[in-house]
């Protein structure tokens, strides 16, 4: 008769108490290894972070294959503040591929005037997008003024709207009680985005958040612990499909305004369901900003996707100004390199797209659905 691996745990116990030495841990079998105790077993996962020995390609892409348009930046993620550092920002522009730069400033009234005047000597490599004013959204007369300040941005320039955001706590900046929100599909904002089809200003809103930030925090999250400031397990939020469901209330109420929605809608983790959803809305479109680490751990997948829908995703980058930042995309993009080091904690795989997909996502998409002065 077999003995329970508890009645061997209570034996070694009993006989530890007995001999002095301590209990002896069961045998412990992993891929055909027995697993046995070490050095590392003190390690913390935060820490690990192990060499590789694979010996494989690393191709250093320096410029672009093709001109891009960068449709996702951000000043202050940027580190813009003086007109010298806007002349660095073009400098690496011009030595990395990118022709254009789309910042989204989310700002209305005098934050976005000056961020206007801030690059007021690069008209044709820089173009600004307003936000939405979200103040007494209760008072009656709010659709008439969230449009009008829309219209004086436009008069100043703006030639977008962006980015937007809502990851349950709504489009204010406070987090408010639930009945509080002003939300993206809420009647409220049906001028605004009339408005917005009128002036043929494009929209880009980021809806919900990586899907991982409705898991709990522990072993299993599957971002690395410095995204964990973004978790909405237990919050007072909409659930993740919650959220998604009021963008395809809003892009099914307003097809005439070309909705960007960043970060791959935060659905890069299931293409198959994004795929669906881009069939469904004509009016929606898609940036890849930050989301290298969704298209280089499903190098095949995301290749297959972005050629499918080649004429939909639009490049953006969401991470600064860095060369090296830029460059890192190049390779993710151009090249078939493996195992590539990632910017949290996952390696990457090249897509190698290939020239025609290149070029749509670049440079194509964004010229023909985003206004330029000529």
């Amino acid at each position: 008769m077999r003995t329970p691996l508890i009645g061997y745990a209570l034996v070694a116990t009993l006989g530890a108490l007995q001999t002095g030495r301590p209990p002896r841990q069961p045998r412990q079998v992993k891929f055909g290894v027995e697993v046995q105790p070490g050095a590392m077993d003190s390690l913390l996962l935060k820490d690990y972070n192990p060499s590789s020995s694979l010996v494989v390609p690393e191709t250093f892409v320096p410029k672009a294959r093709f001109p891009v348009t960068d449709v996702h930046a951000h000043t202050s993620m940027s580190g813009v503040r003086t007109l010298e550092d806007v002349d660095a920002w073009v400098r690496t522009m011009e030595e990395v591929g990118v022709e254009r730069t789309i910042v989204l400033t989310d700002a209305v009234g005098p934050e976005f005037d000056r961020q206007v005047a801030l690059y007021r000597n690069y008209p044709h490599r820089f173009q600004l997008w307003c936000g939405l004013d979200t103040t007494d959204i209760d008072a009656p007369d709010y659709p008439q003024r969230a449009v009008a300040e829309l219209e004086r941005c436009y008069r100043s320039s703006a030639r977008g709207v962006g980015e937007l955001s809502d990851k349950g706590w709504g489009l204010q900046r406070q987090r408010l009680p639930r009945g509080q929100r002003l939300h993206i599909d809420d009647p409220r904002l049906d001028r605004f985005w009339n408005k917005c089809a009128e002036l043929k200003l494009p929209v880009n809103i980021h809806i919900a958040d990586h899907p991982s930030c409705w898991q709990p925090l522990g072993p299993r999250q599957e971002r690395t612990p410095d995204f964990q400031h973004f978790n909405l397990y237990g919050k007072d939020v909409p659930s993740y499909e919650e959220l998604l469901a009021m963008r395809d209330r809003l892009l099914a109420r307003h097809p005439e305004v070309t909705f960007i929605f960043c970060h791959l809608s935060n659905q890069g983790n299931d293409t198959a369901a994004l795929a669906r959803a881009l069939d469904r809305f004509p009016n929606l479109y898609l940036d890849i900003a930050a989301r290298d680490y969704e298209l280089g751990r499903q190098p095949r997948t995301a290749a297959r996707f972005l050629s499918r829908y080649r004429d939909r995703v639009l490049f953006g980058t969401d991470m600064g100004r860095d060369k090296a930042m830029y460059q890192g995309w190049w390779r993710l993009l151009e090249t078939a390199d493996e195992f590539i080091p990632g910017r949290i904690w996952w390696r990457y795989y090249g897509l190698e797209l290939d020239a025609e997909v290149l070029k749509s996502l670049y440079r194509d998409n964004a010229l023909r659905i985003l206004r330029w002065p000529n």
